[in-house]
Formats: C-alpha cells, sequence, structure tokens
C-alpha cells in the first residue's frame, strides 16, 4: 500500500509500570490526540486514561485477539484515523505481541512513531547495581519445554541477564538458574514504582533462602550477574 496523507499513524505509547506519574507530557498529549488506543485490558488502561481526563475510546489488542484486531486497526489507519498502542504497564513489544502489529504496519507503510518512557527491565537492571554496561534481555522463561535448554545457552554469556518472572514460577526459576548457570550475584524486583516496591539483593541462594521463608507477591524483574567473583554486594 501506498502511503498517502490521509494514512493514520501509529503511535507506540509506553506507560507508567506502576505509579501513574511516571508518564511523559508527550504521551499524555498523543493520548488525547488520537482516534483510538489499543489496549491489552482496556479496563486497565482506563483507569490511566481516567486519570488524566482522557477520552479517547480503547479497543482490546492482547495475545488472544491479535490475529483478528491487527486488520481492524490497520484499516483504522487506512481510514486516516491514528492508534496509540499501549500495554498494561511499561513499554509495548516487550514480551507482548505488540510488536505483531507493529510488523503489520511497516508492511503497509503506516507511519510509525515511538513514544519512549518506562520499561520494567530498564527500571530493574538500573536499581539492582549490577553491571550496566552489558545485558541481555530474555522475557519469560519457557514454562515446560526449552526452558532448561534456554538457561543452557545463557551460561557464558558475560553481562546481566534480564528476566521477568510471575510469583508462583519464582522459586523454581531460581533453582533451575542455580543448577544450571550457578550461584551467581542476583537481584530480584517487585512492584517498583509502587508503594511495596521492594528489591531484594544477594545471590541466587539467598534469593532461594528469601523466598522460602516470604512468599514471592507481584510480578518480578529478575537479573542475575555476570560469573565474576569480585560482583558481589557487602
Amino acid at each position: 500500500m501506498t502511503r498517502t496523507a490521509s494514512t493514520g499513524i501509529l503511535y507506540i505509547v509506553a506507560t507508567p509500570i506502576g505509579n501513574l506519574g511516571d508518564i511523559t507530557y508527550r504521551a499524555v498529549e498523543i493520548l488525547n490526540s488520537v482516534s483510538i488506543v489499543a489496549a491489552e485490558d482496556t479496563r486497565h488502561t482506563r483507569k490511566l486514561l481516567n486519570h488524566y481526563s482522557i477520552s479517547v475510546p480503547t479497543v482490546s489488542y492482547y495475545e488472544h485477539n491479535k490475529f483478528t484486531r491487527i486488520p481492524k486497526i490497520l484499516s483504522m489507519l487506512s481510514d486516516g484515523k491514528s492508534v496509540a498502542l499501549v500495554t498494561d504497564a511499561g513499554t509495548p513489544g516487550i514480551s507482548d505481541p505488540a510488536y505483531r502489529l507493529i510488523r503489520a504496519a511497516i508492511d503497509e507503510n503506516h507511519p510509525i512513531e515511538t513514544i519512549p518512557g518506562p520499561s520494567a527491565a530498564i527500571a530493574g537492571l538500573v536499581v539492582s547495581g549490577l553491571p550496566t554496561d552489558r545485558f541481555l534481555f530474555e522475557g519469560f522463561l519457557p514454562s515446560k519445554k526449552g526452558r532448561k535448554a534456554r538457561l543452557k545457552n545463557l551460561i557464558d554469556f558475560q553481562g546481566t541477564l534480564i528476566f521477568f518472572e510471575s510469583p508462583h514460577r519464582m522459586s523454581r526459576t531460581l533453582n533451575d538458574i542455580e543448577d544450571i548457570i550457578g550461584d551467581r550475584p542476583a537481584v530480584a524486583a517487585r512492584e517498583m514504582t509502587k508503594m511495596h516496591e521492594e528489591v531484594i539483593r544477594g545471590t541466587v541462594s539467598d534469593l532461594k533462602s528469601h523466598f522460602s521463608q516470604n512468599k514471592p507477591k507481584g510480578e518480578f524483574t529478575l537479573m542475575i550477574g555476570k560469573d565474576d567473583k569480585n560482583v558481589y554486594f557487602a
């Protein structure tokens, strides 16, 4: 499709990972200006929009409806309607299906603009105290098949590893990491930017001990340091 002056713009808009104040002026302006907001969870996003008195309508776009929703959003763009793409928290496209819509919009020559902002992966990394000169984001590990193979491929990476993990799989993940990668420096961050923000620092075995006594709650960003005996916490 040839781009025309009437083609709408797809805006990739980063939203807060917790504290509603963590949003840019430009993001608020864009959310106010578009024809529709494509959201992972419209109810969750509506709370953010209401907080900033934004009355733009929303449409759901998430993992299980992506293939039926993408053609409809592309049609809106073709009709000259601009769309803001958001996720529940942070930057769209990080461990969510946003990239499929972005790729489809690129293939049809729709203009795309990114409105940068919060990311749980980067927020966790910079507060961890682990080296930031080289890092690798792995997202969520597979729940079953391929889980240990993925970890084995990371053994020789000499940088900080970043994972996302749910509370009910945290202990299992730490066990697998210690068994395969080793008892390296480790940091788990939860509820970042919120009232109950918590950052647990130590080694993998330290985190295992902590969570054996304190039930994991909330979504985690888990960082594993490189295989360097000099990188430890006092």
